[in-house]
């Protein structure tokens, strides 16, 4: 098992890490061809087809994951399920368009709806896909699925971006990676379905899956609430600088975030009834990606402005503050995932829809105080939230797994004081060095320094186990 979970870790980290590198330098180069407006407009169409995509991936692709024993009958009956239901809410958000774009006052949002919105029905069939994927722990077909449509669909994009299709440059990058991320993996991976259907077998899926699709639906909806807020009561621009602050941790904790929940939730379901398993792959997975996530969250921060400024032009630069925020938030992902995702592979679904509710009444209370007072303080009321949410996932497992949160914490604290040193260190060479370029590369060069070496002067114990999982492959050791 350790050694599946480790080679389906690095296949997952080896996927995240080439698509996060392609997004971001398409990014770049998008954010520099186009103007912030465009991608305001874009976030808005964004806010109804994420929210639309729950419907299609939350639900049965984690219940056939969590699953005890499946067939192909399973797959199959959730396969033309999920292409049927897709249609119906294709249908739904092609006669809501033009209301959707009248009540934001921006024509072009009915005609970029219709047309983005049918990757729904392609996210469909992919969501059965990647959930076979994932129950058979064969990562490595993600790798080049994923590789292939980050590139094609960034290549797509640029092209448009620069022959001045402006909003549809985004469009098509978007649709794009999801149709050719969809077919590599029709090709790469052997499941068929079979011309089968089996209420029944619907019915036992439901029984779990439901509750993950409302969760799903709950967290959404309400991560997407302050774009549909700031949209609304602020300016396209403001919503542009927003939504990019978010963007660039983002796409480092997707890197990671995305790696462990995608091999950890299968994995726990291998071993669901040995709670001391549970506990311990939970336990180790906090450790593991707080120690790698806390130094790249503090790091960002510390270089955000010259990065900004060089990356993206100074046109960007008002959404640095949005940015320290949310690489605060993003760091404490850890404990929400860990949490969460044990959760689920134990087939609590019951509480996992609990605590969503519980969050999102809490963080609703928080937003509505909040929007008064503007954009930043809508985005600074993330902090409030995402501390509260991190006593709140902990909490059941307390009793479930035996795994107190003041334990979460102390496991997650070493790597956070250790990230909080390098950044203390690497912040003051702003003052010697003149130029942005120069500047972000020693700081980056330091902080790595500064960070492995401390983790090894106090023998930090995820530097130490990842060393000997390390040391182990190379002696060619089961680990």
């Amino acid at each position: 098992m350790k050694s599946q979970i480790f080679s389906g870790l690095i296949w997952k980290f080896a996927e995240r890490f080439f698509a996060e590198i392609v997004t971001f330098v398409v990014s770049i180069v998008l954010a520099r061809l186009l103007m912030p407006e465009d991608y305001g407009a874009i976030a808005l169409v964004m806010v109804f087809i994420t929210i639309a995509d729950v419907f299609v991936t939350s639900g049965f692709g984690n219940a056939l994951i969590q699953k005890k024993e499946t067939d192909n009958l399973d797959f199959s009956s959730v396969f033309f399920f999920n292409i049927g239901f897709s249609i119906c809410i294709y249908i739904i958000l092609f006669l809501a368009a033009p209301a959707i774009a009248d009540f934001y006052e921006k024509p072009i949002l009915c005609a970029a709806l219709r047309v983005l919105a049918l990757r729904i029905i392609i996210a469909a069939i992919n969501s059965v896909q990647q959930a076979y994927v994932s129950r058979n722990m064969l990562f490595k077909r993600f790798f080049w699925s994923t590789l292939f449509g980050t590139l094609f669909s960034g290549l797509v994009g640029i092209a448009m971006a620069y022959q001045g299709f402006g909003i549809w440059a985004l469009v098509a990058q978007y649709l794009t990676n999801t149709c050719v991320d969809t077919v590599v993996l029709w090709f790469t991976v052997r499941w068929r379905p079979n011309f089968a259907f089996s209420i029944g077998r619907l019915q036992v899926l439901i029984t779990y899956g439901w509750k993950i699709l409302v969760s799903g639906l709950l967290d959404t909806g309400y991560n997407q609430l302050r774009s549909l807020i700031i949209g609304k009561m602020y300016s396209s621009s403001d919503l542009a600088q927003y939504n990019k602050g978010q963007q660039f941790p983002q796409l480092i904790v997707a890197n990671i975030n995305t790696s462990i929940s995608g091999v950890l939730f299968p994995a726990i379901a291998q071993c669901q009834d040995d709670m001391d398993r549970v506990r311990d792959m939970t336990r180790r997975a906090i450790k593991v990606s707080s120690f790698v996530m806390w130094p790249l969250m503090v790091g960002l921060a510390v270089v955000a402005e010259p990065l900004i400024s060089v990356m993206l032009t100074d046109k960007w630069l008002p959404c640095v503050p949005f940015l320290y925020i949310a690489c605060f938030t993003f760091g404490l992902w850890p404990i929400h995932t860990a949490n969460l995702e044990a959760m689920k592979a134990v087939g609590r679904s019951d509480l996992f829809l609990k605590l969503e509710i519980i969050k999102k009444i809490m963080g609703l209370a928080v937003l509505l105080v909040s929007m008064r007072y503007g954009v930043m303080a809508i985005a600074a009321s993330q902090i409030l939230t995402s501390i509260i949410s991190t006593f709140i996932n902990a909490f059941p497992n307390q009793k479930l797994l035996k795994y107190k949160y003041t334990d979460q914490i102390r496991d997650m604290l070493p790597s956070f004081l250790l990230a909080l040193l390098m950044g203390g260190l690497i912040y003051p060479v702003k003052c010697f060095v003149e130029s942005k370029i120069l500047l972000i590369g020693v700081q980056v060069i330091l902080g790595a320094i500064v960070y492995v070496a401390g983790a090894k002067l106090f023998r930090n114990d995820s530097f130490v186990y990842l060393i000997s999982i390390v040391n182990n492959r190379r002696t060619g050791k089961a680990e």
